[in-house]
């Protein structure tokens, strides 16, 4: 299918303790496409070319992006998060839909298929950095790393926690983990922005997110597919996919890129993923 290139709907909703800014493309069957910390902006070539497919909802996690959030101590566990997926779902008057998730967004989504199994038909899980799931040594130096990351944060700022988030992650310069700015320098909003986005990812769901266990009985019973990318083999999350289809006796599909596939190769990500659905 061609990309659409039909301005979403955007629309607001007031849930407990924020209001979530989320948009709504296409037709058909309800597809939601989460992240976290990743907002509805990163998913919008992706989501356009789904569009033609399938009612593809983005949106922007509590806290983030275009969703204020009440109390900014809140801390945004993956339950919480799947709670807000629910609350749009409802919005929408959608009965069970289909969910892509990536990275913090996937832990999001095997939260909601544990916690809300009713409201999903399949979920496609890309990359979750389910460290728990690893061999127990690896376990506990991977808490202690995040553990460390959090600390740099409050001790040297946003710069040296995400690039120690980075290497711990797997990417390196030449991943393009950190690439040259292009245009006009960020305005000061946007700065500010930027810098709210890394404070509520590094103070409030970093660790939340990384020790999050999922529940192996409820997803076995749930439609679970676990994706990875072509070239992420080199990144912790191909890892923790891995070990999460050793869990659930399930057998990854691949899909185009690595950890930010659907950013560089939307056309044939949302193939993949088209395919995945209808499996």
């Amino acid at each position: 299918m061609t990309q659409t290139s039909t301005p979403p709907i955007i629309r607001r909703l007031a849930v407990p303790g924020a209001t979530l800014h989320y948009e709504v493309r296409g037709r058909g069957p309800v597809l939601a496409v989460i992240g976290s910390p990743m907002t509805a902006s990163e998913f919008a070539p992706v989501a356009d070319a789904l569009a033609a497919d399938y009612t593809v909802v983005t949106y922007d996690p509590r806290g983030l992006g275009a969703s204020p959030i009440d109390d900014p101590a809140q801390d945004s566990t993956p339950e919480l998060r799947a709670d807000d997926v629910v609350a749009i779902l409802d919005d929408l008057g959608a009965g069970p839909a289909d969910v892509f998730g990536s990275s913090g967004g996937a832990v999001t989504g095997l939260a909601l298929a544990a916690k809300y199994p009713d409201r999903l038909r399949t979920l496609v899980a890309h990359e979750p950095p389910v460290l728990e799931l690893l061999p127990a040594p690896e376990v506990e130096r991977q808490r202690a790393a995040s553990r460390d990351i959090v600390a740099t944060f409050h001790r040297d700022g946003p710069g040296a926690a995400m690039a120690k988030f980075m290497a711990n992650a797997g990417f390196t310069q030449a991943d393009g983990a950190v690439p040259t700015p292009q245009g006009p320098p960020p305005s000061p909003e946007e700065m500010a922005r930027q810098l709210a986005g890394l404070t509520r990812f590094f103070q409030h769901e970093l660790l939340y997110t990384t020790t999050y266990l999922p529940d192996i009985a409820a997803l076995k019973a749930a439609q679970v597919v676990v994706g990875i990318g072509a070239d992420s083999e080199h990144l912790i999350t191909h890892g923790t996919s891995m070990a999460l289809c050793h869990q659930l006796g399930v057998e990854p599909v691949i899909f185009p890129g690595d950890h930010g596939g659907f950013i560089g190769a939307p056309e044939e990500f949302a193939a993949t993923l088209r395919a995945a659905l209808q499996h």
